[in-house]
């Protein structure tokens, strides 16, 4: 309930809503709960067509179109909800938060859609091929600009990706234990894995968690044995190469993924300065040194985006900024409806002072990678190009990106730089 009236208000908390609220309810409600909650606000413009095919496009109360999406949804992509009950729970809802006025018209539109089942469903398949932003739910302008990038047939995998609930993917945290023993943990455990690998994560590094109880609850997890994190990350670190005995910096920290990684990577001999500008973000990030077992990691809190000079000079440095994250968006069920075309614009001069920043305590000799979970070039290849223009004195060694429907991972971008002696 709770939830619901949250989301109402601001849709951009969707995932701190439901992690307040949902824990007081069993496994199978939670489950049904979050599918309810995602899933509707994933396909919330497609939802919002069927409602104004209904209701001559009328502006509904924010609660009353809430309640129609929510049983819409069971109807039209949940297959185990029955429509009767999709029906009933919906009205039942609705007089419970005193729009019981309004029951019948919810059951009259609810209802006229279980008489066409079969030919809206047929017509939201051609709304793909006909209109993909419309038929994906998507907004238009960032349709427009991936069609002329990939075409129309990548976009829509693009799409189609952006729509799937994501994979839990853990990374095994060799400083506490060795894959084999975490596998054979994991079945006692009642975790069912699967072997994942890229070029850039190697062997039995990580796995996707195909069915498991709450992570949080498991002995493996509670004593550091691994940490959930998506296979795309781990390009990054990889990319930076650190060595045991190294000085490192890891400008955007939090929530430390890729810093326990590179502390992993190092064998946990050297230092690392893990930087964020938010002292909360830090303190998840020690905590998940302190599970992992993490020694060689000292946070350092940055006042704003260009953080203050550090009285150090870095082996190499990891700068992970703040982006659009277009390349995450199904991890984000409502960013696709948060994001603006002009904020790119705004991240990419962040980013550039980030990366510039970084470019100036760095050793002669030494690298830096930049990365984003943003798939727009804007602030990927454009912008280390923009840094080379600025800075002669680096050298591009590698460059790659990541796109979801090419290479099955969460999307984004990482740049090798190297600094000349």
């Amino acid at each position: 309930m709770r939830v619901l009236q949250g989301w109402e208000r601001r849709v951009d908390y969707v995932e701190k809503l439901l992690d307040a609220e949902l824990p007081s309810l069993a496994s199978a409600d939670r489950r049904l709960a979050q599918e309810l909650v995602c899933g509707a606000v994933r396909w919330q413009a497609t939802l919002d067509w069927l409602i104004a095919r209904r209701t001559e496009g009328r502006t509904q109360k924010t609660t009353l179109q809430i309640l129609l999406r929510l049983g819409l949804y069971q109807m039209f992509w949940l297959d185990r909800v029955p429509d009767h009950a999709a029906v009933n729970e919906t009205v039942s809802l609705a007089k419970e938060l005193g729009f019981g006025a309004q029951s019948g018209f919810l059951n009259a539109v609810l209802r006229g859609y279980t008489r066409e089942r079969d030919a809206t469903r047929t017509r939201l398949e051609e709304l793909k091929s006909e209109q993909p932003a419309l038929g994906y739910s998507h907004p238009d302008w960032l349709c427009e600009r991936w069609r002329s990038r990939w075409g129309e047939e990548n976009l829509r995998q693009l799409l189609e990706w952006n729509n799937t609930p994501p994979i839990t993917f853990a990374r095994v945290n060799t400083l506490r234990v060795e894959p084999g023993n975490l596998l054979e943990q994991w079945r006692n455990e009642a975790v069912e894995y699967d072997f994942f690998r890229r070029d850039w994560t190697g062997e039995n590094v990580v796995f996707e968690l195909k069915s498991h109880p709450p992570l949080a609850g498991l002995r493996s997890f509670q004593e550091g044995w691994f940490y959930v994190q998506d296979p795309s990350t781990l390009l990054a670190v990889q990319e930076l190469n650190p060595q045991p005995g190294e000085t490192l910096l890891d400008l955007c920290a939090a929530p430390g993924g890729k810093t326990t990684y590179l502390a992993q990577r190092m064998q946990n001999r050297g230092r690392i300065v893990a930087q964020d500008r938010y002292f909360d973000r830090l303190q998840i990030v020690k905590m998940n040194c302190d599970r992992l077992g993490v020694t060689i990691v000292e946070t350092s809190r940055g006042e704003s985006l260009v953080f203050p000079e550090l009285n150090i000079q870095f082996d190499r440095i990891l700068v992970d900024t703040p982006c659009s994250n277009t390349g995450v968006m199904r991890r984000r069920v409502d960013l696709r409806w948060r994001i603006r075309q002009e904020e790119i614009q705004r991240l990419r001069a962040e980013q550039l002072k980030l990366l510039d920043h970084a470019g100036a305590i760095l050793k002669p000799g030494g690298t830096l990678v930049y990365s984003t979970c943003s798939l727009e070039p804007e602030e990927n290849q454009d912008l280390v190009r923009q840094f080379l223009a600025l800075r002669a004195e680096f050298t591009l060694e590698a460059g790659r990106e990541l796109l979801p429907f090419a290479d099955g991972v969460d999307g984004g971008y990482v740049a090798r730089l190297v600094k000349r002696s």
